[in-house]
């Protein structure tokens, strides 16, 4: 299996951030708005950044 559970989990909680960070938006209904303009696009550009590092992640094998 090319990906693990943990692999998986990462994927999830940066699935939930940018869920997140959209809700935020869609919530203060304001195009010039804090959140729209400073807190969601850094943490949408943080979390497709964590997904991508979750998919190539791997852990280190043990040594025998």
């Amino acid at each position: 299996m090319p990906l693990s559970a943990i692999n998986y989990i990462m994927i999830a909680c940066g699935a939930g951030v940018i869920a997140m960070s959209y809700l935020a938006m869609y919530l203060e209904r304001d195009v010039d708005g804090f959140f729209s303009l400073c807190i969601s696009p850094l943490s949408l550009v943080a979390a497709y950044v964590w997904i991508v590092f979750a998919v190539l992640y791997r852990r280190k094998k043990e040594a025998s």
